[in-house]
């Protein structure tokens, strides 16, 4: 895992709520080893999924593949035919870090909103420590 990686790991789905808006489902997920907890929004046209599927979340600094820092150009300035991190995905958001709790024992909470659709993560404090910054990326490939 690069610098950009701040955080990568397979979770498997364990749950789909769809009850509350037409398009979006808040998904709920644990890692293999069952140490990180994941609930997180999804637009379900965009990223339809199905209870017991295995999803590979990367959250990263930058979408260059080299590692090195946006300067200021977003995610919609990458140019027709320059690489990136987000055509090896197939979902991918930038959102803004904005909560941090400290959780049981050695665990912390980290909460994201990407525009609105939310992605709340617990977990060893070790493990989640590299996301105390201001933005990220969430990539997420079945």
């Amino acid at each position: 895992m690069g610098d950009s990686h701040l955080f990568a790991d397979t979770f498997t789905l364990t749950s789909i709520n769809s009850q509350k808006y037409v398009r979006v489902a808040r998904l709920s997920s644990h890692t293999e080893n069952g140490d990180t907890l994941l609930t997180l929004d999804v637009n379900t046209e965009l990223f339809p999924c199905a209870v017991g599927e295995r999803l590979h979340v990367l959250l990263a600094s930058t979408l260059s593949l080299d590692g090195s820092k946006d300067d200021g150009k977003g995610w919609r300035d990458v140019g027709r035919g320059e690489s990136s991190l987000a055509d090896e995905y197939d979902y991918v958001c930038h959102g803004k870090i904005y909560r941090f709790e400290e959780g049981d024992d050695e665990n912390i909470k980290v909460f994201v909103s990407f525009g609105g659709l939310l992605l709340y993560m617990e977990g060893p404090y070790k493990k989640l420590t590299p996301l105390r910054i201001d933005y990220v990326y969430l990539l997420i490939k079945k």
